[in-house]
């Protein structure tokens, strides 16, 4: 996944609304700076924009982490063949609550369980817990290294190295982007009337426009809809830090 708008591109926007298209107060190098900001933030509220499929290979027994590039798991899709890309898919996996298989086959983390809980190298189901978003448990457990899955995560957004660089997020989030590098760059000049106010603007409209909030954490966890939150779930937008 990755955008198209280059750091230029969202520079030369930003410089508009702050008309300062000769970076005397806000050089290239600290709007470019703020931008990678922006990135990390998007993620940290909407873990898909940076989603990423890739096949891994499990470990022995039930629990699993996802690899150590990643941030945190958004689902399991099924088994595969292998890790590499020339895998082919295998059986679904679908995801349960985790009382319920604790309720059923109380034992089946436990290696020498038989019957339906017996360890193989087909998975079934997969677990999440939200508190533990870097690790994930699987049922059956896995026999061997052998077992393979197709999974999505979401990964830490590259940084633009300059401003030829493209965004690493979808160009869809680009005027999220813009909203957020504008209240970081008021807010460096709060103290003059009406920056505090036009930084907490723009800090409400990032944040509306990224679904901010823990509920919305809650809507993109495996467990939870993968449609979203309802309207009247919705959060209410939280105040700009400094504000």
């Amino acid at each position: 996944m990755a955008g198209t708008l280059t750091g230029a591109n969202l520079i030369l926007r930003i410089e508009d609304a702050l008309q300062d298209s000769t970076n005397v107060r806000w050089p290239e190098a600290e709007l470019l700076r703020y931008i990678n900001d922006a990135q990390r933030e998007i993620v940290n509220f909407r873990p898909e924009a940076a989603a990423d499929h890739s096949n891994v290979a499990l470990v022995v027994g039930t629990e699993q982490s996802i690899p150590t590039t990643a941030l945190r798991l958004i689902k399991v899709v099924r088994n595969m063949s292998a890790a590499g890309g020339s895998a082919t898919g295998k059986r679904t996996v679908t995801l349960v609550d985790t009382d319920i298989i604790n309720a059923q086959e109380p034992d089946w983390h436990d290696p020498t369980v038989t019957g339906d809980s017996a360890h193989t190298t087909t998975v079934k189901h997969y677990m999440f817990d939200e508190d533990d978003p870097r690790k994930f448990y699987v049922y059956p457990g896995a026999s061997t290294t052998s077992t393979f899955l197709e999974i999505v995560t979401s990964r830490n957004p590259t940084d633009l190295a300059n401003t030829g660089a493209t965004i690493y997020i979808d160009d869809i989030y680009g005027n999220s982007i813009v909203d957020y590098v504008l209240y970081r760059c008021f807010m460096k000049d709060a103290e003059f009337a009406g920056n505090a106010q036009r930084a907490g603007g723009h800090y409400q409209v990032f944040m509306a426009s990224v679904g901010a909030g823990a509920k919305v954490q809650f809507a993109l966890s495996p467990n939870q809809d993968p449609v979203g939150l309802p309207n009247s779930a919705v959060p209410q937008t939280p105040m700009p830090p400094g504000a």
